[in-house]
């Protein structure tokens, strides 16, 4: 057996706050990324095919490579266990990399600043792979316990979130000039302070969060270049092990569709609000940019993950995912109604509702892979948490790589210029309906592909027990 399965009993509140501070470094760089995203069309001049290039290689990139770090971190023969050392390491490169990427000057011109964003994007992402993957396998790893498992996510979910509440007020800094000149003078210092900080905090889960010595560990696989054939052979079968688990491969699907669906449109959120509510005048949206993503973080973090946590433990999983859902679906309705120029508040009033859908996804989600990863263990006698978190998240990180070249596409399909002084006409209703459809459409064809995910507790409980009488008979 690759290692031992992890404690029943409930984890320290500590051990979760350490892990939880892993999770808003994790989701600090993304939030930030995306928001210093807008700089390079809205300010560098970057054409549509170039952003949408820079959100997709850099992240095809980082899927694939995640699947082989997943296999590395499972085999890995170490003192400090089989993650920690990674996830230390990683945070360094991404610190680093995420400094160094946002140090654009337009005097330097497009072609330039487009090579060398995208060679910096390749060794941040892959930092994020040496750092995210061990780091969420440590997570399947803290406890076996069918709801301690979500309670885990939970206090992750809600300290990342933090980072989606914080990094909106950059669209305020960046383009206030009593601060900076210009958005790209701001990217290049605010990089720091964020690099820096994030660095510090996705080195927590390796410093506080314990793990047993693997070295002497003859079930691991070594990890040599003598034995890359077999590790490979380890990569592939593993793949497709995971793939053969119709709940895992129901939870990959559902995922990448829904957070797909969501960050093809994301962006669409701010010249939405710039274009549409005040005709393009950046000054003029003030603050409100800004609050739709603050706001909406807020709404996640105080009333839909305690709410999706309190679900779960009285509907079950899969219920609570399919309600959350649900109710996410009336929030992307509710947005084709409640952008009016001239009203800005009124899009206040769909936020609860779509907060719901990507609020609920990876506390569950996630929760409920650790729950297949028992099944796994029953089926194979192996702990492979690294691989099926590699390989969900792979599905995750292809989503958002496919999201950048959809988001690219139907900006130019709909004839939307950023920066222009008026918008072709249809331009913006194209851009709004887009906006609600796409994540309605991929939020539906994940509840139908749900409907039937059957791990519930009762059946999670039975592979614990049978996982426990192998142990006993062995």
């Amino acid at each position: 057996m690759n290692n031992s399965t992890p404690s029943s009993q409930k984890v320290p509140f500590g051990q979760k706050v350490a892990f939880g501070l892993g999770m808003l470094a994790n989701q600090m760089f993304p939030a930030a990324l995306g928001i210093f995203m807008v700089v390079l069309v809205q300010d560098l001049g970057f054409p549509g095919w170039m952003w949408g290039l820079l959100f997709f290689l850099p992240r095809f990139y980082d899927s694939v490579i995640d699947v082989i770090m997943g296999f590395v971190t499972d085999n890995t023969r170490s003192k400090w266990g089989r993650r920690r050392h990674y996830v230390f390491i990683g945070a360094i490169i991404l610190g680093i990399s995420f400094v160094a990427m946002w140090q654009l000057h337009r005097e330097n011109g497009v072609s330039y600043n487009f090579a060398y964003f995208l060679f910096w994007s390749f060794v941040f992402y892959t930092g994020l792979t040496i750092f995210s993957i061990p780091y969420v396998a440590m997570g399947y790893e803290m406890s076996n316990d069918f709801h301690e498992r979500t309670n885990i996510m939970a206090v992750a979910q809600w300290i990342g979130q933090w980072a989606w509440v914080i990094a909106p007020w950059f669209w305020i800094v960046m383009y206030d000039p009593s601060w900076f000149e210009n958005a790209d003078t701001a990217t290049r210092t605010l990089s720091v302070w964020v690099g820096i900080g994030c660095m510090i905090l996705a080195m927590i889960p390796a410093i506080f969060i314990k793990s047993e010595s693997t070295k002497d560990n003859d079930s691991l696989i070594p990890l040599s270049l003598k034995n890359i054939g077999g590790g490979l052979r380890e990569i592939l079968n593993g793949f497709k092990d995971a793939f053969r688990i119709h709940p895992f491969r129901k939870l990959c699907i559902s995922t990448f569709l829904i957070f797909n669906a969501f960050n093809t449109v994301a962006s669409f959120s701010f010249f939405i609000i710039v274009y549409y509510l005040f005709n393009g005048n950046t000054q003029a949206a003030g603050v409100w940019p800004t609050l739709f993503g603050s706001v909406g973080a807020l709404v996640t973090t105080f009333a839909v993950i305690p709410t999706v946590a309190w679900m779960s433990k009285k509907m079950g999983k899969k219920n609570a995912f399919m309600l959350s859902q649900g109710i996410s679906i009336i929030g992307y309705i509710l947005f084709w109604f409640l952008f009016v120029p001239g009203k800005p508040y009124m899009y206040m009033f769909a936020l609860p509702f779509f907060s719901f859908g990507i609020g609920s996804l990876f506390t569950l989600m996630m929760s409920m892979t650790a729950d297949v990863c028992d099944l796994d263990e029953l089926n194979t006698g192996k702990r492979r948490e690294g691989i099926f978190g590699a390989i969900y998240w792979w599905m995750v990180k292809l989503g958002f790589a496919i999201a950048g070249l959809l988001s690219g596409a139907i900006m130019s399909y709909v004839g939307f210029v950023p920066d222009a002084d008026t918008q072709p006409e249809g331009a913006l209703t194209g851009l709004r309906l887009f906006f609600s459809l796409v994540p309605i459409i991929g939020t539906l064809i994940a509840m139908w592909i749900m409907s039937d995910y059957d791990v519930t507790e009762a059946r999670a409980q039975e592979i614990r027990a049978a996982i426990e009488q192998k142990k006993a008979v062995s």
